[in-house]
C-alpha cells in the first residue's frame, strides 16, 4: 500500500450510528458538511455495520449525496463483522447502553459466507457509494467468546476465511485495499502473521495515555512492511476529554480502575491547562509525532468542532510539556 496515500485524518462515523446520544439527521448532515468543506487534501470516511446496526452508513450516503458529493470524490472505509438484523425488544443485544436510539440490531457475522454477507450489505446502505477499503471488525472480541481452545482455533480459521473472501474481493477489483480494525492490538499481530494485510486500524491502544513499548515496536515493523497504519479512538471513547466512557464503558469512580482512571485525566487536565493546551489537541499531537503512524481517525458530534479537529495537524506542542507528562504514570 505503499502508493496509497491517505489523508492525514479520516473522519469517524460512529456518531451517525448514535453514539452514547441520539440526534436529527440534519445535525449529522451539518458534521458532514463540515468534514466535505474542511481545508485537507483528500476526503475520507471510516464507517462499521456495527455503528448504530447500520444507520452510520445510511446517514453517510444519504448526507453525501444531499452534499453533492460524488462516489470518485471520497474514500469509504467499512469495517465489516456486524450485521444489521431485526429488532426485538427495546435495545440492541450488542454494547447494551452505548448506542441510542436504534431502530435495529446487529450481529457478528466472520467467515467466509458472512464476511460478503457484510460486505454486500454495506454497499446496499451505502446506496450510491460503495467501500472501497475493507476490514474485518472486531476480530478479538469474536475470539474472545471463544468457550475452550478448540472452539478458539475454530473462530479463528473463520476470521482466516473471511479474508479469502476479502482477497478474492480485492482480487476482482471491488475494492481496494483489505485490512483490520481491532481494539486488542496482540491479534493484530497474530493476524498480520497469516494475511497480507493493505492496512491497520488500532482503536484504544496506542494514546497518550496508553502505549506500550511492544506496541510501538509492531506499528513500526508494519510500516517497514508497507502497511498502512491508522490510528483510532485516540480519546478512548471520549474518556480523555472528558466524557463518562472509558473505552465505550462507564467508568465507575467507586472502583479501584476508575479513581485510577479519573486520577490521572485529573492530573493531565491540570498539565494540558498549564500548557494552554486543550487536552484533545495533546492526545493528537502525542500519536501525531509517531511516524509510522499516517492516519488518525477522528470522530466528533459538534459540526463546529470539524475543522478544529483538522488543524490540530498545525499545532506545536512544547517540548517542556512532553518531558512533564512522561512524569504522570499511568
Amino acid at each position: 500500500m505503499r502508493d496509497k496515500i491517505l489523508p492525514e485524518v479520516i473522519f469517524g462515523t460512529s456518531c451517525l450510528g448514535n453514539l452514547y446520544t441520539q440526534s436529527s439527521y440534519e445535525h449529522k448532515k451539518a458534521i458532514l458538511s463540515a468534514c466535505v468543506n474542511v481545508n485537507q487534501d483528500g476526503l475520507m470516511f471510516d464507517t462499521a455495520g456495527k455503528y448504530g446496526a447500520g444507520m452510520s452508513l445510511e446517514v453517510l450516503a444519504k448526507g453525501l449525496k444531499e452534499l453533492g458529493i460524488g462516489q470518485n470524490e471520497v474514500k469509504i472505509s467499512n469495517k465489516l463483522g456486524w450485521y444489521r438484523v431485526p429488532l426485538i425488544g427495546t435495545e440492541p443485544t450488542f454494547e447494551k447502553g452505548v448506542w441510542a436510539g436504534l431502530s435495529y440490531d446487529a450481529v457478528q457475522k466472520i467467515s467466509y459466507e458472512g464476511i460478503l454477507e457484510c460486505y454486500h450489505q454495506g454497499n446496499q446502505l451505502l446506496g450510491d457509494y460503495h467501500s472501497q477499503y475493507v476490514s474485518v471488525h472486531d476480530p478479538d472480541e469474536y475470539l474472545a467468546c471463544a468457550t475452550d481452545a478448540r472452539d478458539y482455533q475454530k473462530r479463528y480459521q473463520d476470521i482466516l476465511d473471511a479474508y479469502i473472501a476479502l482477497v478474492e474481493l480485492k482480487k476482482m477489483g471491488a475494492v481496494e485495499a483489505i485490512g483490520i480494525g481491532a481494539k486488542n492490538w496482540r491479534v493484530i499481530e497474530k493476524i498480520s502473521k497469516d494475511v497480507a494485510l493493505d492496512y491497520v486500524m488500532i482503536a484504544n491502544s496506542l494514546t497518550i495515555y496508553a502505549h506500550p513499548k511492544a506496541l510501538l515496536k509492531f506499528v513500526s515493523e508494519l510500516a517497514g512492511n508497507g502497511v498502512a497504519v491508522i490510528n483510532s479512538a485516540i480519546f478512548h471513547g471520549g474518556f480523555l476529554t472528558g466524557g463518562d466512557f472509558y473505552n465505550y464503558e462507564k467508568v465507575d469512580g467507586d472502583s479501584e480502575a476508575g479513581r485510577k482512571l479519573l486520577s490521572w485525566r485529573e492530573i493531565f487536565f491540570r498539565l494540558c491547562a498549564k500548557y494552554q493546551l486543550l487536552p484533545a489537541e495533546a492526545c493528537f499531537g502525542y500519536v501525531r509525532q509517531i511516524k509510522d503512524i499516517q492516519s488518525i481517525a477522528l470522530s466528533t458530534t459538534r459540526p463546529e468542532k470539524v475543522q478544529d479537529n483538522v488543524d490540530m495537524i498545525y499545532k506545536e506542542i512544547p517540548e517542556a510539556f512532553w518531558l512533564e507528562l512522561d512524569k504522570i504514570k499511568s
